[in-house]
């Protein structure tokens, strides 16, 4: 293939490996299985074993190279995190250890998987999941249609963009953070003692607040 008729970064699909414990990421492996289907490619690492309480050498559970353009940690046990942390920052790519506290080398941290904002350097994952963002058009004070932009890698946004449909704008406003915390699978004992809010709490608030901006440019249709 000679080197014009190579193909863009951005048109391949973005390697992104997952690292999860005990099932810990399966719900959010799925949604990003479903809605990046052809933009980003899934390798899996599952760590089922009982490990113990503290781990010194992680190179039994952990690749010795990352060769991925995004890593997502669904660890549960803080020493892999942190190991994880170290080794994607010792290869230079990105890691997303969302719901994690305390340093970890250069991992982003953000409250909730779909707390996610916008930023470069992540590829085709961060374009689609995040931070909610909507497209909605109304009729008669009623919702007819809702896009989602962006979601939660767990699939919750889409399926509380479903039942939206149809719901009276000012019921919305309030149903849809309700809903997105039936859809959440984060941990609602994770509680955040600065916030004194647990991250479904915040998923529910994040996806109100991304309704009621679509709201504010949503065009009306008879």
């Amino acid at each position: 293939m000679d080197r014009q008729s190579q193909p863009a970064a951005e048109d391949l699909p973005q390697r992104v490996w997952v690292f999860q414990q005990s099932g810990s990421g399966v719900e959010k492996i799925k949604g990003i299985g479903k809605y990046g289907k052809g933009l980003i490619e899934l390798k899996v690492f599952d760590i089922d074993d009982d490990l113990p309480p503290v781990i010194d050498d992680a190179t039994a559970w952990l690749p010795q190279k990352i060769e991925a353009d995004l890593v997502l940690d669904y660890l549960k046990h803080p020493d892999l995190s942190d190991e994880l942390a170290h080794l994607c920052r010792r290869f230079g790519v990105p890691v997303i250890s969302s719901g994690k506290k305390g340093p970890l080398a250069d991992a982003l941290t953000p409250a909730t998987c779909c707390a996610l904002a916008r930023q470069k350097g992540l590829g085709a994952y961060a374009r689609i999941f995040g931070l909610p963002e909507f497209r909605v058009t109304t009729a008669r004070g009623r919702i007819k249609s809702v896009e989602v932009l962006r979601g939660a890698p767990c699939g919750a946004t889409w399926n509380v963009a479903r039942k939206l449909i149809g719901m009276d704008i000012e019921e919305a406003k309030t149903r849809v953070g309700l809903e997105a915390q039936f859809c959440c699978t984060a941990d609602p004992a994770g509680w955040d003692p600065i916030s004194g809010k647990s991250p479904v709490h915040i998923a529910g608030e994040l996806h109100k607040a991304g309704l009621v901006k679509a709201l504010k440019n949503a065009e009306e249709n008879p």
